[in-house]
């Protein structure tokens, strides 16, 4: 009887070992297929770059070290202490615009702060000074102290050729992550923004060119790698980019930024009227234009003989001028007047469509000066 358990004992055992065995040996194999699926796979060779994308990688390495990023800062009182210091209020991108450490960027990226320090491309960061500021246009103008060897500014390209389908890039800072490139197309021309204090900004260039907050103040690019405009506003219902982005025209911050530079303002050429108010043309049956209601004594447009429109001894309305054109430009209101004096420089003198009681001369008049 004992050597029967035995014998039934050795045969579990037998049994048991066995079995052990054929586990131990699926183990193996599975941990050997395991191994060999979890080997890395040889990567492909690829060919060079395609024209196109050689042409993005050379715009962005030529441009990104001319962008900057910007950080603007706001005084603050601590709420225990009372002690005031200054604590980071916004971002926003800019770029290099000559070796003396002139930067250019949105007006409303600057606006309201206390101070702003800028970031270079080598992550050096260095103190701004504001130069000057055209909120009409949203520019504004900063500098820095820095090497002439950190500061390569960017070529200026034209506005004023640009078709709608040519390539164009974007390279700035959205939502704080510098040195973004995004590229897209000139979607449409002329098209009109307004401005932070209501001025109408014409000649806008519209872009699908992924364009975010933080990227205001950034260059937009040519595919030859000039800036062509200076990225400032989205239209998107969410905040972030929704294909429509708007980029002021270079030829039109060429022409502030050297003014913003050399004055520290933008001086406007000046007539030295008042206009009348909006729907004055309709009300009296004038031709489209800007009517004059009161003219400045020793000013350009009284040293021209421009007359405003008065009242009568009975009450009635005597006629003044209206005017209809700068060089042979059409202006319709108070807001296409000041855009085409811009274009002058006090001293200069102009060529004013004056209409008055049913017939239109032409006057010339030497502009006089206003930083209003």
């Amino acid at each position: 009887m004992q050597n029967t358990s035995f014998r039934s004992f050795a045969e579990r055992a037998g049994r048991w070992s066995l079995s052990v065995l054929v586990v131990l040996g699926v183990l193996w194999a599975c941990q050997v297929q395991s191994s060999t699926e979890a080997a890395p796979r040889t990567p492909a060779a690829r060919g060079p770059l395609d024209a196109e994308e050689s042409n993005n990688v050379s715009v962005f390495r030529k441009a990104s070290p001319s962008v900057v990023n910007i950080t603007t800062l706001a005084v603050q009182r601590d709420f225990f202490s009372m002690n005031v210091q200054q604590v980071p209020r916004g971002t926003g991108t800019g770029f290099v615009w000559d070796e003396r450490g002139y930067i250019v960027t949105n007006f409303h990226v600057v606006q309201e702060a206390n101070a702003a320090r800028v970031t270079l491309a080598d992550q050096t960061t260095h103190r701004a000074q504001l130069v000057g500021v055209f909120p009409d246009r949203d520019i504004a103008v900063l500098k820095i102290d820095a090497p002439k060897g950190k500061l390569p500014p960017l070529a200026l390209g034209t506005s004023r050729d640009l078709v709608v389908g040519q390539k164009v890039y974007a390279i700035g800072n959205p939502f704080g992550l510098d040195q973004t490139l995004t590229t897209g197309i000139v979607s449409a021309l002329n098209r009109e923004i307004d401005s932070v204090n209501q001025r109408t900004i014409r000649g806008v260039i519209q872009t699908d060119a992924a364009i975010n907050p933080g990227n205001s103040g950034g260059p937009l690019l040519d595919s030859a790698g000039r800036v062509i405009g200076v990225n400032t506003a989205i239209y998107s219902p969410s905040g972030g980019s929704a294909g429509i982005g708007f980029a002021i025209p270079i030829d039109e911050v060429n022409r502030i930024v050297p003014r913003l530079i050399r004055d520290g303002r933008m001086v406007r050429p000046a007539l030295g009227v008042a206009v009348g108010p909006e729907g004055m043309t309709r009300a009296l049956g004038l031709p489209e234009g800007v009517p004059l209601v009161q003219v400045q004594r020793g000013g350009a447009a009284a040293a021209a003989g421009l007359k405003p429109f008065t009242r009568g001894d009975g009450g009635g309305i005597v006629a003044g001028d209206v005017i209809t054109a700068v060089n042979d430009e059409p202006v319709k209101d108070f807001d296409g007047l000041l855009t085409a004096l811009e274009r002058f420089q006090p001293g200069d003198k102009v060529s004013l469509s004056v209409w008055r009681e049913g017939r239109t001369r032409k006057q010339q008049v030497t502009l006089g000066a206003s930083d209003e």
